[in-house]
């Protein structure tokens, strides 16, 4: 739970008793609670005095999820648009990204598409449509909400199905369920995608197959 060495952040073969790298990043405006989720999730605090981010900090921690042991590498950038320049170059490599915003801050919401496309241009993935999101909205202690549940759970049907949790990190409410949430994703793309070139790249004689994508 200590901060840690930079990684690639790619997703590789996991040997016995060996600890996978996962590189996530918590993408949103400025205030919607990015490095309060990333505090609680590894030292369980919250200060209700933090700082805006300046650029990028991260924070490692390691975890089992489904008898695969994790190191979750966190990165937590700053939203506001004069740092664009200093978080963008850290979206390269990463496995998920999160896109956060606030339940009492609609425009907070209404900014996810932006954040999404700014991640997918700088980020360089090579499958946008497998990528893993996972989407946190996030203060509902907060009594006034500017939205929805629902309206939250539209978005994320109309933006490939990405899992929503609303979280606290103030009252450490599914901050736990959405990292892990965010491990499984990664894992279950990648076992599609191991799948995959497996069955398309050799066939039962051992012999190469061609590029054709066709199952038949």
């Amino acid at each position: 739970r200590t901060p840690g060495n930079l990684g690639s952040g790619h997703v590789g073969g996991m040997m016995s008793g060996k600890s996978l790298l996962l590189k996530v990043i918590l993408l949103g405006d400025g205030g919607v609670g990015k490095s309060s989720l990333m505090n609680r999730y590894v030292t369980d605090r919250f200060d209700s005095q933090s700082f805006h981010t300046i650029g990028v900090e991260f924070l490692n921690r390691d975890l089992e999820v489904d008898g695969r042991l994790v190191t979750l590498q966190i990165w937590d950038t700053a939203g506001q648009e004069r740092f664009k320049s200093l978080r963008t170059p850290f979206y390269r490599g990463a496995d998920c990204c999160l896109l956060t915003f606030a339940v009492n801050d609609l425009q907070s919401f209404q900014n996810l598409s932006c954040w999404k496309k700014e991640f997918m241009y700088y980020s360089d993935i090579k499958d946008p449509e497998r990528f893993p999101f996972v989407v946190l909205g996030n203060k509902v202690d907060m009594e006034q909400r500017e939205v929805g549940e629902d309206e939250a759970r539209a978005w994320c049907e109309e933006n490939g199905c990405c899992p929503y949790f609303e979280t606290s990190a103030k009252d450490d409410t599914n901050v736990t369920a959405a990292f892990e949430a965010a491990v499984r994703e990664v894992l279950a793309a990648e076992d599609q995608i191991d799948h995959a070139l497996l069955s398309s790249t050799i066939d039962l004689h051992g012999n190469r197959k061609t590029s054709r994508t066709s199952c038949c």
